[in-house]
């Protein structure tokens, strides 16, 4: 009799998996669940309807550096299933990846529906049956089976691989919790911060490249371009530390002071060293005419008028005082953040199945023998979505290998 293999979740993680189900073991039967009338539904939306498929990083240590949650665990997958080897996966079945300056990796036609394609002619040719609408509601285990109930009727399995991706009510991991898995709560990462009563919005569309975002009272940092935006700002500065602040951002109830260095330069010292290097091509300039930091011009005017410096008087004849206040803005300028928004349609949740409930050798639960688990369901995630991707590309094939 053949072996039946039961993948929930027709995303990006279930889709991999499958295709690892099916590859490893070709005379098993593999099916994929799917309970709602879409698959792809994330990979379709994500990079602006470009999918950032992967992230050219290629030594496996710094790559898990980008795991706010999963960083040592992830090494035993990485070590199975690398970026490099995404990358030929994909190009042997004819979709040409290309990298962008900051390292993303797209399909070169700039379309997801690209990988959507890809991915619906790899089920068709490994003959992997797919249901939609199919809501899978239970888990019991037998002696050498699995029981599923699939849209009330029950259908038995000698393995299954858990892809539902991260559910946003913890109420969604119920049927896992029921296995004797752990569930960490889920609460979002990847979000932007709202700034209604912060008049650095009327700059919208504004950014510079390298920021470092603080949230004060906490040792969270992180550095890299930020955006102004019409609700606050949003940029990789802003995304990264909300990915890594996910737990202690969500117990404040998104209510937080943040600190925003504008120039991405550490220290007063060395701030005013970079000042006092320039001043001699600057001293007669006007101070509207000439920003030694090449920060947007709108910006820079928006700081003089914050610290009420008159543009149009000269470096030289600015008093140490207001020097004093224009260092100490462009190093420490603090923000009342109120509230998030997501991250275009990047949903990504923190939280899910414990790690420590998993065995990231083979991606099987240490709970239930025979049950596997990949992508974001599990307490994993990354700081930007091609860093997810990679994660559930790897643990897919890592689940379906060793289901």
């Amino acid at each position: 009799m053949k072996k039946r293999i039961a993948v929930i979740g027709g995303g990006a993680a279930g889709f991999f998996a499958a295709f690892s189900a099916k590859s490893h073991h070709p005379s098993s039967e593999v099916l994929l669940f799917e309970k709602t009338s879409k698959l792809l539904s994330k990979v379709k939306v994500s990079g602006g309807g470009r999918c950032n498929v992967t992230h050219a990083c290629f030594n496996n240590n710094e790559l898990v550096k980008n795991y706010p949650r999963g960083e040592k665990q992830l090494k035993k997958v990485f070590g199975q299933f690398t970026t490099t080897d995404t990358i030929d996966w994909f190009e042997s079945r004819g979709v040409a990846l290309k990298v962008e300056a900051d390292n993303r990796m797209f399909p070169t036609t700039d379309d997801s529906q690209t990988i959507i394609d890809c991915f619906l002619k790899e089920a068709n040719q490994l003959k992997i049956s797919i249901i939609l609408n199919a809501n899978v509601s239970s888990i019991k285990k037998g002696d050498d089976h699995f029981e599923l109930t699939i849209n009330d009727k029950v259908e038995n399995f000698e393995s299954v691989i858990v892809a539902a991706g991260g559910s946003p009510k913890a109420q969604g991991f119920d049927w896992l919790k029921a296995l004797g898995h752990e569930i960490v709560m889920p609460v979002p990462s990847l979000f932007t911060f709202n700034m209604p009563n912060e008049k650095v919005k009327h700059l919208m569309g504004l950014s510079v490249p390298n920021a470092i975002v603080k949230v004060q009272g906490s040792k969270l940092q992180q550095a890299g371009p930020l955006l102004i935006t019409h609700w606050g700002m949003s940029g990789p500065a802003v995304l990264k530390t909300s990915a890594w602040g996910a737990r202690l951002l969500n117990e404040v109830e998104y209510n937080f002071k943040i600190q925003v260095n504008w120039v991405g330069i550490p220290t007063e010292e060395d701030l005013r060293n970079s000042l006092q290097n320039e001043m001699t091509s600057i001293y007669k300039r006007k101070l509207r005419n000439k920003n030694p930091f090449e920060l947007p011009n709108r910006l820079w005017e928006h700081f003089l008028e914050k610290l009420e410096i008159n543009p149009d008087g000269i470096w030289a004849e600015l008093n140490k005082k207001s020097l004093n206040r224009l260092i100490n803005l462009l190093l420490n300028d603090t923000y009342d953040v109120k509230g998030k928004t997501t991250f275009k349609e990047e949903f990504v949740t923190s939280g899910g199945i414990a790690l420590a409930d998993v065995d990231f050798t083979t991606m099987e639960s240490r709970k239930c023998p025979g049950l596997f688990f990949a992508g974001e369901v599990l307490d994993v995630d990354g700081v930007t979505g091609g860093f997810n991707f990679q994660a559930a590309w790897s643990t897919g094939f890592v689940a379906g290998k060793h289901c």
